[in-house]
């Protein structure tokens, strides 16, 4: 990876981890995700208005991006519903590069190197196991205040499959942007695709309480919009000057920023644990980079 597409990608992955902290900082998730959706088509759309159609081949990817994306949400609402934001990013983000890298090895024959695959595997695993490990000494609120011990399976079956399903778009998107003839284009058609879904079902369930309910928080809502399709834009650009593995493995420093901003903002505990998983994601970019 050269320099440029290195900061690109940590550019990124500060503005993903900030979208996603906007969108737990909203009690109401599904309010939160039709915001953001809603933000991020409206700017789709009006980047499609002056970017080029991406060509034929890539909107079989488009369309099966955009289903996955809707999954992704649908998952990370979930999470985000059940569990601790600096406890579920790092777990939902963490999965995802070591499945991206098997599945770029499958299907686009990048095959990393030494250095690169111990990289990706450091980083994933351990912020992956060290997120876990963290969840083991907390303590969980039951009935008129009893407590028991907080193996939180719901929460983290949710983390994992987000992870799962960013591994599946990312390798989808991967494909996908190299064959649309457009960056821009094929960013701007995924927007307007993706963001659709969520707004539609809120509108059907809410019906005309929907506006009253999103009145107060639609500036911070729009904004987590904007900075979705920033982040993400940038990712897809990327995808296209370097190998997916990597890329994906680099974006996932947003785990860092995630940790911090649950401590500060959310005022959640950051332990050892947390301490110990940017260690670990420090180690692993530096092995990324090194093979680069």
């Amino acid at each position: 990876m050269t320099p440029l597409v290195v900061v690109a990608v940590l550019i990124a992955a500060v503005t993903h981890a900030g979208w996603n902290a906007i969108a737990h900082g909203i009690r109401d998730q599904l309010l939160a995700f039709t915001l953001v959706g809603g933000g991020g088509a409206l700017c789709g759309a009006v980047l499609a208005a002056f970017t080029p159609l991406p060509a034929a081949g890539a909107w079989p990817f488009l369309l099966g991006s955009a289903v996955l994306h809707v999954v992704y949400q649908a998952l990370l609402m979930q999470s985000f519903r059940l569990g601790e934001f600096g406890q579920m990013y790092p777990i939902a983000r963490g999965t995802a590069p070591l499945v991206v890298t098997v599945l770029a090895a499958v299907f686009v024959h990048e095959i990393p190197d030494a250095w690169a695959l111990t990289g990706v595997v450091l980083a994933s695993t351990g912020l992956v196991g060290v997120a876990l490990w963290g969840m083991r000494g907390a303590r969980r609120k039951g009935p008129e205040g009893t407590s028991g011990p907080s193996v939180q399976w719901p929460a983290i079956t949710a983390a994992l499959a987000t992870g799962l399903a960013i591994a599946a778009y990312t390798t989808v998107d991967g494909l996908g942007v190299r064959a649309s003839g457009t960056p821009l284009g094929y960013i701007a058609w995924l927007m307007v695709l993706e963001g659709i879904a969520i707004p539609a079902y809120a509108l059907a369930t809410r019906r005309r309480a929907l506006l009253t309910q999103l009145r107060p928080i639609a500036l911070r809502g729009l904004l987590g919009g904007v900075l979705s399709v920033f982040a993400y834009g940038l990712v897809l650009w990327a995808q296209t000057k370097a190998p997916l593995a990597p890329v994906a493995a680099l974006r996932e420093s947003s785990i860092i920023v995630g940790a911090a901003i649950g401590a500060v903002f959310f005022k959640e505990r950051f332990g050892a644990p947390r301490i110990a998983a940017a260690g670990l994601m420090v180690v692993g970019i530096g092995l990324m980079l090194h093979a680069g």
